[in-house]
């Protein structure tokens, strides 16, 4: 029973990487650009939701729906207005503006919102499920539960949708949708939005249980991690690695000695760097441009 308890936990934090290593690989297999302001971008949206519920005083779901949709915007601006102007410029280069959007957004939610731990409640803070002596945290199976309806709807949307397919299509060949009308720019540039969406609902659904702070963006670091052991080019792999990495650190925080739990997550990626360097679950194709 403790071993599933303790495995539960893991799952709900595993979910929070999993979110966030999807933007890694949206931004990624679209544009080739490792985005790692990703985790700071997943900061916004905790702040946002925080906005939204904690000061405005919006319900917890309609102040759900505003943040995310206020990450969006921002992603596509973001794209539109600074991502844009450098590409074709060297990968090192693209790197290092990502690091440093980073840096820049830490400090802005520092500057706007202080420093201090900020909480945000929600209809179920505080609240237990218990399945046969098995005590799990609402919060957990709400992250649990939105994590799985997500990938539902992405899922549906690129397989479905006309602007979905789109989206594939740019991300496979660039100048063959840009021949067949695609407006890839834009298309670029959606891509971001909803992968700053998707940080914002990680965000949100992660307040609850981790508290919002400038630094919590931190955690896009291991769900970096994630994104590497599931395959970069794989989203459900960037799910599945976020899943592998929450759950081997709860674990090893409870049955190994003090300090694994922080480094599990770089010794999984570097044992499955090591045998499969494409990642457990890579798409091997090669992209035309």
């Amino acid at each position: 029973m403790e071993f599933l308890q303790i495995l539960i936990t893991g799952i709900g934090q595993g979910c929070v990487y999993g979110l966030i290593a999807l933007g890694f690989v949206l931004i990624y297999k679209a544009t080739e650009i490792v985005n790692f302001a990703q985790g700071d971008l997943m900061m916004l949206g905790g702040f946002s939701a925080v906005t939204f519920i904690g000061i405005f005083g919006m319900s917890y779901w309609l102040g759900f729906i505003f943040a995310v949709l206020a990450m969006g915007i921002f992603g596509y601006l973001l794209d539109k207005f600074v991502i844009r102007a450098i590409i074709g410029e060297p990968q090192f280069a693209v790197v290092i503006l990502t690091i440093s959007l980073g840096f820049i957004f830490r400090a802005v939610a520092g500057a706007i919102w202080g420093v201090d731990i900020l909480s945000l409640e929600t209809p179920f803070s505080g609240e237990m499920l218990n399945v046969e002596g098995l005590v799990i945290s609402m919060d957990n199976v709400i992250v649990i539960i939105g994590t799985l309806l997500l990938s539902v709807v992405l899922f549906l949307f690129f397989k479905y949708s006309n602007l979905g397919i789109a989206i594939q299509a740019s991300s496979q060949n660039q100048l063959a949708a840009y021949y067949m009308g695609i407006p890839v720019k834009k298309i670029f540039s959606l891509i971001w939005a909803i992968s700053a969406m998707v940080a914002g609902v990680a965000g949100t659904l992660m307040a609850p249980i981790s508290l919002v702070s400038p630094e919590m963006g931190f955690i896009g670091i291991k769900a970096f991690a994630a994104a590497v052991i599931g395959g970069f080019g794989s989203l459900p792999g960037a799910l599945l690695g976020g899943l592998i990495i929450g759950s081997s650190e709860q674990l090893a925080g409870a049955y190994l000695p003090g300090g694994f739990q922080e480094i599990a997550a770089y010794l999984i990626m570097f044992l499955v760097l090591t045998v499969k360097p494409q990642g457990l679950f890579a798409q091997i194709h090669q992209k035309k441009v």
